[in-house]
């Protein structure tokens, strides 16, 4: 056989291949379009197919043992489609529907502003905007507007509370519009009678539905709120250019955690496929694409420690607002925040007065966000953060190192505190102790609080150094926590007031002038007091857990948040500080909680742990109005945490004292009792101490 032939053969076969192809193609067709083509045609007439969203839960905030501050719940509501039912069915489903979720206790959508027996508007301003919306006779009274309604939507029952049920999903739907492919929600939240019996009932309930959401729930309810943040509404800027990520029914982080890890906290939907036929019975439904659940986060904070913490805070400005703790009545906010001295891990941070972050979830209501806003202590900012003070004596320690690391003083240096520093001429301030602490050493000093001592340390230091010790500590500056809207503070240098005279010197020496600094960065300071200088990176994430169980690097996390909230990273330094130095600002410490004549004395006289401790105040305005401080930190002698308590308007340093104890007492394990305060002690209005 010639090659001619051959080719000539395989052309004959692919022809009858292709014409096998089409004789079969052609007997289908006829098969479907005229054998069974009625029967197909109905079929296909009698179902409806529709895609719905399967939203995706968003991860879970977990404190440092496991313990979900933040989680997701399922929560079920009810849907319509359009179906082709006649009107009569579907009054007769809705009225079904509004009785079987008021048996059960639950609600159901209700924008219709006219009640019945006797018949009424809502108010004269809702009766006019309702009758101008559905072009209805201003005339019509509201027994008018409810028969127009009746006869509008065909409602035959002479009940008017059932026909009343029946006009207000009617309106609902009318206002929100539906489709077969767009649903109506008529509830949401149900209870699971109410869901057991519309699924049961199923085909008693044309075109409604059930379907299953997860939302977000607090179980420990305001606990942690300024750290966790709130979540809500998405806004139209949120969803401009975001549509492929969110829908208009999205919830979004607005602050705190939520707002920073929005991305990692988020899920990714799924799709499911219901099959409906064209009366509204559902006859199949299956997921198409699973819903991914959004990662977790981890913190480093104990839950049972912040209770603790935000307890003990609110409760010691209680007692000042009530005079328990007298001449600090206009007390009424304030932060403490709880520190690892090793790894910089935030254990606690408390913000007074808390808020309720599931008033957010579905957009809070404008009397709740009107109530927030208008109070004057400001429930809604993060204090430990976002709140800025100056801190007095506290600040005494910086002014201490930066003296002793110079050679301005050394341990065994003593100045005589005469009351009055008389070394300028034209200011001359005075100790908080009107007739002086006579001769101290830098020890006892930082125990009873010494202004001159630190006036005239300050003096022989020079501002540049102190202001590169307080540098060194982080104090002025963002730490790079994990939280939106922190406060860099102020720190009192030649940069930050301009021209320099030597008077501020002696100001900023003892935490004025215009020194202001976060109670965070307080916390961090007194960490790395108490940890002898080592700088610490302050952190309240641990980990961030996938839903496949691995966890998002360390690296990844502190590029994503750097660029997040645009900071550079960790602040602070470490410090050179000799161990004789060292130890003599601690034992100033100890002395300001173990000794008679220390500032916090009375609240830690009984106490079993030693503590270094400091506290201070200073005037904010001309009524002599002062902010109170108390930094410290336990064990004494192998430092784990550091404390530092904050309160405006607290007057005396030593009224935060409480706070710091019962925290202390937490962490420790102490279990004790109630603190059993020395009401008799002398209480010093002072500038500073």
């Amino acid at each position: 056989m010639g090659k001619k032939s051959e080719n000539k053969l395989r052309y004959n076969i692919l022809m009858a291949i292709v014409y096998i192809i089409g004789i079969i193609l052609l007997l289908q067709l006829f098969n479907l379009q005229i054998v069974n083509g009625k029967e197909y045609r109905e079929e296909s007439n009698t179902r409806l197919t529709r895609e719905t969203t399967i939203k995706a839960a968003r991860g879970n905030i977990l404190d440092s043992s496991g313990e979900k501050l933040v989680s997701t719940k399922l929560v079920y509501n009810v849907e319509i489609y359009k179906t082709k039912i006649d009107n009569e069915t579907l009054n007769n489903s809705l009225l079904l529907l509004a009785t079987t979720l008021e048996g059960n206790g639950d609600k159901y959508v209700d924008n219709f502003p006219i009640t019945v027996n006797p018949y009424a508007f809502e108010n004269e301003e809702t009766a006019k905007t309702f009758k101008k919306s559905n072009k209805l006779d201003e005339g019509y009274d509201a027994e008018a507007c409810f028969n127009y309604f009746k006869e509008k939507y065909k409602i035959s029952n002479e009940n008017v509370d059932e026909a009343l049920k029946i006009m207000i999903l009617r309106y609902e739907i009318e206002k929100d519009g539906y489709s077969n492919t767009k649903s109506v929600e008529l509830a949401s939240n149900i209870s699971n009678a109410s869901l057991a019996k519309i699924n049961e009932m199923s085909t008693s309930f044309p075109g409604i539905s059930t379907t299953s959401e997860p939302t977000i729930y607090y179980p420990y309810g305001t606990l942690a709120s300024h750290i966790l943040g709130y979540v809500g509404p998405i806004s139209e800027d949120e969803l401009k250019g975001n549509e492929e990520i969110y829908d208009q029914n999205d919830v979004t982080g607005k602050t705190g955690i939520e707002q920073v890890f929005e991305k990692y906290l988020r899920g990714i939907d799924g799709v499911k496929q219901i099959d409906m036929s064209v009366d509204g019975i559902v006859t199949d439904e299956y997921v198409a694409e699973e819903a991914i659940v959004g990662n977790d986060i981890m913190l480093t904070i104990d839950a049972d420690l912040q209770k603790i913490t935000e307890d003990a805070l609110a409760n010691n400005i209680e007692m000042m607002k009530t005079g328990e703790l007298s001449g600090a009545a206009t007390a009424s906010e304030g932060a403490a925040v709880v520190i690892n001295v090793k790894t910089g891990e935030i254990l606690a941070m408390a913000s007074y007065p808390n808020y309720d972050p599931s008033l957010f979830v579905d957009g809070i209501s404008t009397e709740n966000w009107n109530n927030y806003l208008n109070d004057s202590s400001h429930p809604l900012i993060n204090k430990a953060i976002s709140s800025i003070a100056p801190p007095g004596s506290t600040f005494k320690m910086v002014t201490a190192i930066a003296g002793l690391e110079s050679g301005a003083i050394d341990t065994s240096t003593k100045i005589n505190d005469t009351g009055k520093y008389t070394y300028y001429r034209d200011y001359q301030p005075v100790c908080w102790k009107r007739g002086g602490h006579g001769w101290l050493d830098v020890t006892r000093a930082i125990e009873s609080s010494c202004n001159y001592f630190f006036y005239e340390t300050g003096r022989r230091t020079g501002i540049d150094r102190l202001a590169q010790v307080a540098t060194a500590f982080g104090l002025g500056q963002k730490t790079g926590i994990e939280l939106p809207s922190e406060e860099p503070g102020v720190l009192a240098s030649r940069d930050t007031m301009n021209p320099w005279v030597d008077g501020y010197t002696i100001q900023a020496a003892i935490g004025q002038l215009n020194n202001a600094f976060t109670p965070l960065q307080m916390a961090k300071y007194t960490a790395m007091v108490a940890n002898g200088g080592k700088n610490i990176d302050v952190t309240i994430v641990k980990s961030i857990n996938k839903a496949d169980g691995t966890e998002v690097s360390r690296d990844e996390i502190n590029s994503y948040v750097n660029e997040k909230l645009e900071v550079s990273g960790n602040s602070g330094s470490d410090i050179s500080i000799s161990e004789t130095n060292y130890q003599a600002i601690k034992e100033g410490m100890r002395g300001v909680t173990s000794d008679g004549s220390g500032t916090a004395y009375s609240y830690f006289r009984d106490f079993d742990i030693e503590v270094g401790g400091k506290t201070g105040s200073a005037t904010t305005d001309t009524n002599h109005n002062a902010d109170a401080w108390f930094v410290g930190f336990a064990p004494f002698d192998d430092p784990e945490i550091a404390v530092a308590v904050y309160v405006k308007n607290g007057q005396h340093g030593n009224y935060t004292a409480p706070t710091a104890r019962e925290i202390f007492e937490q962490y420790l394990g102490m279990n004790a009792g109630t603190v059993t305060e020395d009401m008799t002690a002398t209480s010093y209005m002072q500038t500073v101490r």
